[in-house]
């Protein structure tokens, strides 16, 4: 009898990395019936990664209301969870990375004891309060986990460092890397013509940028909204795209700072299919994201992260990325020297440190071997 796979999801992070897991189940049906289940967390900008893969979930937990506080959408998605498993009685819950939704997913799931599968398990920057509250959203979820699939060796070290036994830990790669290959192996996808038309215009003289991170808000939002401005400025022949997040809080201060410079270009949130066309195009990103670090190796484009910290080092440590604390001139600095000296070509053949696209299959073997009937 086929066992039953619930796959919780309540971001686009979360739906873009999980959608390769689900395909991988279902292309299994002797052994997994899935069922997908969508929080809600983040309604408009979730569809679209969903749309992306043509996934359609099968509940819909509805939990988010206007100008919401963690600890209210935190309650609100533990008793809709709870009630959820309660009456589906899944074999396993799948979660994935570091929201409200992975952590309340995962707590109802250990109150109802339906095992947890943790995909992008281990990352961590051993900082509780940055990123907030992702830290120490992951670190609970490890100890409420039964299987944690870590996407380096790196990040199963930080899970044995924390006495989870390696026979629980799967190195896998990341999914992201599955993810953004599905979409090449798609066939051409449909791009707007402004968007082709952009980055024709601007070949050799794109720079992508990203920020929406809550500890960012404020400022360190206004350090890097200051870089983007005076870079420019200084580089008045480049095209700076910046897809804004649609948090308030990103917006209230991204766009009167930056809607009246000519050749920023701020955008509503792209699908998953013009982002990457965007970014294999980008001399250089701009991001406080945690996702574009991993998916920028797979196409040699570097990357300023504007953070204080990281919990995925390892673009780094590959020379793809640097580590740059949220300072108007420090990134200003790094990016006008990359920028001048062709950084990217630098990379041309650079292997990503981040997997070979193989990642769901290893974690479908891998949750066929421990939930064998």
């Amino acid at each position: 009898m086929a066992r039953h796979a619930m796959v919780v999801l309540g971001t686009r992070p979360e739906a873009l990395k999980l959608a390769p897991v689900i395909m991988a189940l279902r292309e299994r049906p002797s052994d997994w019936r899935v069922s997908v289940v969508a929080t809600g967390q983040h309604r408009e900008m979730l569809a679209q990664a969903l749309g992306s893969f043509a996934l359609v979930p099968d509940s819909d937990l509805d939990v988010m209301v206007a100008n919401q506080t963690l600890a209210g959408l935190t309650s609100r998605l533990l008793t809709r969870c709870d009630a959820l498993f309660g009456t589906e009685r899944p074999d396993v819950v799948l979660v994935q990375g570091d929201t409200a939704t992975v952590l309340s997913a995962s707590l109802a799931a250990y109150y109802n004891r339906i095992p947890v599968a943790h995909v992008e398990a281990g990352l961590r920057t051993n900082d509780p309060y940055n990123p907030f509250p992702e830290e120490m959203n992951r670190r609970l979820v490890g100890a409420l986990a039964h299987l944690h699939f870590s996407p380096t060796a790196w990040a199963a070290r930080q899970l044995m460092r924390e006495g989870i036994d390696a026979s629980r830990i799967e190195v896998t790669g990341n999914t992201i890397v599955d993810a953004l290959q599905h979409m090449e192996r798609s066939g051409p996808a449909e791009i707007s013509p402004s968007i082709r038309t952009l980055v024709s215009e601007h070949a050799g003289r794109l720079v992508l940028v990203t920020c929406h991170r809550r500890e960012s808000f404020g400022p360190d939002l206004g350090a890097v909204i200051e870089a983007i401005a005076r870079l420019a400025e200084r580089f008045s022949r480049h095209c700076f795209f910046f897809p804004v997040h649609l948090n308030p809080n990103v917006r209230e201060q991204v766009m009167p700072a930056l809607a009246g410079i000519r050749n920023v270009v701020l955008s509503e949130p792209v699908d998953y299919a013009t982002l990457l066309h965007v970014l294999k195009a980008a001399e250089l990103v701009i991001t406080d994201s945690g996702g574009i670090q991993e998916e920028a190796p797979s196409y040699g484009v570097p990357f300023i992260v504007a953070r204080r910290t990281t919990e995925r080092p390892e673009g780094i440590k590959a020379g793809f990325g640097r580590l740059v604390p949220p300072d108007a001139d420090a990134i200003l600095a790094l990016a006008t020297r990359w920028l001048t000296q062709g950084r990217k070509a630098k990379l041309a053949g650079r292997p990503s440190p981040y997997g070979d696209g193989r990642a769901a299959e290893r974690i479908v073997a891998r949750l066929t071997a421990s939930f064998a009937p």
